[in-house]
């Protein structure tokens, strides 16, 4: 079957710290699955304070002792065209949340999933990512396990709903 692939946009509000963490993470594991081919990904803010510029370097480093790489990302803020693009559009928190759906009932042509990222989790099920902006090392740390959970199961999710991934 030919399919065209799913496409998974992760937003936060500055997309520099919580969302392009996901952004990195999911396609390590997507690249893992062999499915690089299949899904594609992108990250963006709620807000447009950060456009262009790279991930905070703190969450960068977190990522990188993980091993794995963000500094290819910049900053970009979600539009109404995202929401009509991309088969999941997942909000970090409920905040970001909240001005997705309100972006989502303002774009006659959305179509997208709009979630918490967090739903996907077993472990942090529900919950928001909080943001490690102001806070210190270890906010990165958690960050960073919250979105491993997330992502196994929105992978999990993706196959299962599209049978023809695998």
């Amino acid at each position: 079957m030919n399919r065209s692939p799913t496409r998974v946009m992760f937003v936060c509000l500055g997309n520099i710290c919580r969302s392009p963490t996901a952004h990195g993470v999911f396609r390590q594991k997507v690249a893992q699955a062999g499915l690089a081919d299949r899904i594609e990904i992108a990250s963006s803010g709620t807000g447009d304070w950060h456009i262009g510029k790279p991930p905070d370097a703190r969450a960068a480093r977190a990522a990188r002792a993980r091993r794995v790489d963000i500094d290819d990302l910049r900053a970009q803020q979600v539009t109404a065209q995202d929401l009509a693009d991309f088969d999941y559009v997942l909000a970090m928190d409920a905040d970001n949340l909240a001005s997705l759906q309100t972006l989502y009932r303002a774009t006659p042509q959305a179509r997208a999933e709009v979630d918490l990222f967090m739903r996907f989790s077993n472990d942090y099920r529900n919950q928001s990512v909080p943001d490690p902006y102001f806070g210190g090392d270890r906010g990165f740390e958690l960050v960073l396990d919250m979105i491993e959970d997330a992502s196994a199961g929105l992978l999990a999710d993706i196959r299962k709903r599209w049978a023809g991934i695998d």
